[in-house]
């Protein structure tokens, strides 16, 4: 009787947990619609992580932070988003680099002398959809194919990350690094930080830091902060720079919370340990598809067993093309963005 009560009890509470996150998924898809919404109930009532998602949502926008800073003061949105803060101080070990660098020569060998060498390189695609997004995964069994696609008029104009695939000749792409977009009226045609592609540094300057998500010329994806000289001696010949790191030499970097940046939709790239690159976008700000936290992509990163990962341009910026097309749902309502860099497949 008593085990069978608390099975009943179980129950009864997952039921109520599930009808609270749907509360809290429908109060963030009328924030990201641009409707307005009355969340006093929401900020000082019993609902703690109702409260934590929305603030760190809304704080990781340029527009909807009023809905945050209305009912909250600064301390404790300070507080909340320290809670939720990711690790930002870790690189990929060299240690680490050779292991997956051997892993990659003995799986290219193995390639070479496999009777079934096109089925060895195709791109596996999983749809990784769920009651509360949309998204897709890619993974790239060779990384030696995954290079740093940019626009053909870098520092003036971007290109869609279609037209970037098509431009290399490529099977699939993803958007990459940051870029300049003042007020929302850049042309994408700007990157932030690094960019590197086969070894040719196109943006940079030489003595500064930067967040750095390359690979090196043995297909090793790296993470760090180097400056350009660092990336040189790496032998790291493609480059964006973004952030945060999720996953570094197998340790997740969240610990606690979501990771600080709310819901949204998300771009991500990771590496397995035996080399496989993983590209993962999840679509958001969708009645269909909310988003996702830091912490998710992180999740699902684990599960796919990747030993290195870090997020990449979201919001607007995310999207997947697959053989041709783009396979997921950009949230810009006038389609996919102008970028100046993507990972490319070749």
């Amino acid at each position: 009787m008593k085990k069978r009560s608390e099975r009943h009890n179980n129950k009864k509470r997952n039921k109520f947990n599930k009808i609270i996150y749907n509360i809290a998924i429908f109060i963030l898809a009328q924030i990201l619609v641009g409707m307005t919404f009355s969340f006093s109930m929401v900020y000082y009532g019993p609902f703690v992580n109702i409260r934590e998602t929305l603030v760190t949502t809304a704080m990781t926008t340029l527009s909807h932070q009023y809905i945050v800073t209305k009912f909250l003061n600064k301390a404790e949105i300070d507080r909340i988003m320290e809670k939720n803060r990711i690790i930002d101080n870790k690189s990929s070990g060299e240690k680490a680099i050779e292991t997956i660098a051997k892993n990659v020569d003995k799986a290219s060998k193995q390639r070479e002398n496999s009777n079934l060498n096109e089925q060895e390189n195709a791109i596996e695609h999983i749809d990784i959809s769920n009651e509360n997004y949309k998204g897709h995964l890619l993974i790239i069994k060779d990384p030696l194919r995954v290079k740093v696609g940019t626009t053909s008029m870098l520092n003036k104009q971007g290109m869609k990350v279609d037209e970037i695939v098509k431009r290399y000749g490529a099977q699939a792409g993803i958007n990459g690094g940051g870029f300049e977009d003042e007020n929302g009226h850049g042309t994408g045609g700007v990157p932030l930080g690094v960019l590197v592609e086969d070894g040719k540094v196109l943006y940079g300057k030489p003595g500064e830091k930067n967040s750095i998500i390359g690979l090196n010329d043995e297909g090793v994806l790296v993470l760090g902060k180097y400056t350009l000289e660092e990336i040189k001696r790496k032998n790291i010949k493609q480059a964006i720079s973004f952030a945060p790191f999720l996953i570094v030499d197998g340790e997740p970097m969240i610990k606690t919370g979501n990771g600080g940046w709310g819901y949204a939709p998300r771009t991500a790239i990771g590496q397995r340990k035996d080399g496989a690159i993983v590209m993962l976008v999840i679509d958001g700000r969708q009645l269909g598809s909310i988003g996702a936290t830091l912490k998710d992509v992180q999740d699902i990163m684990l599960k796919y067993d990747v030993y290195n990962a870090a997020n990449l341009d979201g919001g607007s910026s995310t999207t997947m093309v697959y053989e041709g097309k783009i396979i997921n749902n950009p949230s810009s309502k006038y389609g996919p963005r102008y970028i100046p860099s993507a990972f490319i497949v070749k």
